[in-house]
C-alpha cells in the first residue's frame, strides 16, 4: 500500500471521486428534467447535490486513516475542499 500513498493520486482521486458520484445519483435519481428545464432553486438542489456527492470522499478518508496512509488521505481531503466550500456556499 506504501506506492499508492501519494499526495497527487490522493487529489486528482479527491477532485474525480465526487464529480462521477454525482452524475450517477443525477442519472439513477432521474434529476435531468429540472437541470435541464432551469426549474429549481439553486440553493436547495445543487447544495443538497454537493453534500451528497462529497460522502464518498469522507468515507475514503476515513478508510486511508485507519490503513495509515496518511499523504493518500490528506491529498483526498484538499481534492474535496472545492466541493465543500461549494456545497457551503449554495447552502446558504
Amino acid at each position: 500500500m506504501d506506492r499508492f500513498d501519494r499526495y497527487w493520486i490522493g487529489v486528482l482521486l479527491g477532485l474525480i471521486i465526487p464529480a462521477a458520484f454525482a452524475l450517477v445519483y443525477i442519472d439513477v435519481m432521474n434529476l435531468w428534467y429540472p437541470f435541464k428545464t432551469l426549474q429549481f432553486q439553486v440553493g436547495s438542489v445543487l447544495g443538497k447535490l454537493l453534500m451528497v456527492s462529497v460522502f464518498p470522499d469522507l468515507a475514503l478518508i476515513y478508510v486511508f486513516y485507519t490503513t495509515d496512509t496518511w499523504r493518500l488521505s490528506k491529498g483526498i481531503l484538499i481534492g474535496a475542499m472545492p466541493y465543500i466550500l461549494a456545497m457551503i456556499y449554495f447552502s446558504i
